[in-house]
């Protein structure tokens, strides 16, 4: 038998929700590529401050008193700053400014940018991680020492907090900033579908737009039906321990890759999703209960949401009769007639190919046709 796997890719049957402004695509792409349905909505928009005074200030109070240290956090805000310089006609004051210090940067993309630039990086941490990036400052001794910090996004309050107390002067450069998009209307659609858990799971690649995506549920008053999603049944992946704080801070387990990057995150939900996929022998077939589809053998079918509603109340009891009424109240906007679940299970029957694996129960029910060996282990 072929590899479900192999033949639709891990991801197939899943939903994923994606929440990037930046690389939204190529996170995308690695995620449909693996059989993935996505649903993207960014939670925040980038704002270049080219005209912003504060980066301005910035900039000319370094190239007029030159830091011993500067450290580059990303590779759009480096080059953002680079280039709103030379709009100012200051650029190759700052060039020359940066050439003369210790210039460190987070990511290989980071240098890609400081070379692309004509400079050099004195060091690069191995993880990517501005933590280590604070403990080689601090192992160095910073007391009386001028550090430049280009910001990402968002402030970094531990980091220049632990570089300050260790007796730095910290001159902070924000290149851009993180605002809420200008169309809700995604994002909305994004945390509706979270509360009534149509994600099997959700990704974010920065702590700003987690922040944002749970700020935007508590305005429309989501954010327990939110947070119950997050904490019981969507898989929530993050890229790396900063992205995740927001989410730890409201009691959401995340997953993290070992190294911060795209790659590693989708193959980490590449080896957690199908592992909490719900496996049983149902009248001679294996299925595998994904998110929007079953696997029934080695055959994706998709699988409305009332039917997967139903599918999932059967499988909550495997081998027993689940009631009309039970059923009933499984269904999403259920109402009071018990025919609409006789619609819903035609529909399911067929949406599966193999109509006898769910068994009508005269004037009882239904019941999924678990095989006799699994009834057994079932306790039946």
């Amino acid at each position: 038998m072929q590899d479900d796997d192999t033949t639709h890719g891990p991801l197939a049957g899943f939903t994923v929700g994606v929440t990037a402004a930046r690389r939204a695509e190529e996170l995308g792409t690695l995620l449909k590529r693996r059989g993935a349905a996505v649903l993207h909505a960014p939670a925040l928009r980038i704002v270049q401050l080219a005209d912003d005074s504060e980066l301005l200030a910035a900039t000319k109070e370094l190239i007029g008193h030159a830091p011993d240290v500067a450290v580059a956090t990303t590779a759009i805000g480096f080059r953002g700053w680079i280039e709103a310089a030379d709009g100012w006609g200051i650029g190759d004051a700052l060039l020359e400014t940066l050439r003369g210090v210790e210039l460190l940067a987070r990511g290989p993309k980071v240098k890609g940018a400081i070379r692309a630039a004509g400079l050099s990086e004195a060091w690069s941490p191995g993880s990517e991680s501005m933590a280590e990036v604070l403990d080689r400052l601090l192992a160095e001794g910073v007391a009386g020492r001028r550090v430049a910090l280009q910001l990402h996004g968002e402030p970094l309050p531990g980091f220049v907090e632990s570089l300050t107390a260790a007796g730095a002067e910290v001159v902070v450069v924000p290149v851009y900033r993180w605002m809420p998009p200008q169309d809700l209307a995604p994002l909305d659609r994004m945390l509706d579908v979270t509360a009534a858990r149509g994600l099997d799971a959700i990704t974010f690649t920065s702590a700003p737009a987690a922040a944002s995506f749970l700020g935007r549920a508590e305005t429309r008053g989501l954010l327990p039906e939110v947070l119950g999603a997050l904490r019981d049944d969507v898989l929530v992946a993050c890229v790396g321990p900063v992205t995740a704080l927001p989410l730890q801070a409201r009691g959401i387990d995340t997953l993290q890759p070992e190294r911060f990057r795209l790659g590693p995150l989708v193959q980490l939900m590449c080896s957690h999703l199908p592992a909490a996929a719900r496996i049983l022998p149902v009248a001679g077939h294996r299925i595998e209960i994904r998110g929007h589809a079953v696997l029934v053998d080695d055959e994706l079918r998709a699988v409305p949401p009332a039917g997967m509603a139903l599918l999932h109340a059967l499988v909550r009891r495997p081998g027993w009769v689940v009631a009309r009424a039970d059923l009933l109240r499984a269904l999403p906007g259920s109402g009071s007639d018990e025919h609409a679940v006789e619609t819903a299970m035609a529909r399911l029957r067929s949406a599966l190919g193999v109509p006898r694996l769910i068994q009508t129960v005269v004037k009882r029910g239904y019941r999924l046709a678990l095989d006799p060996s699994a009834d057994t282990e079932c306790g039946r």
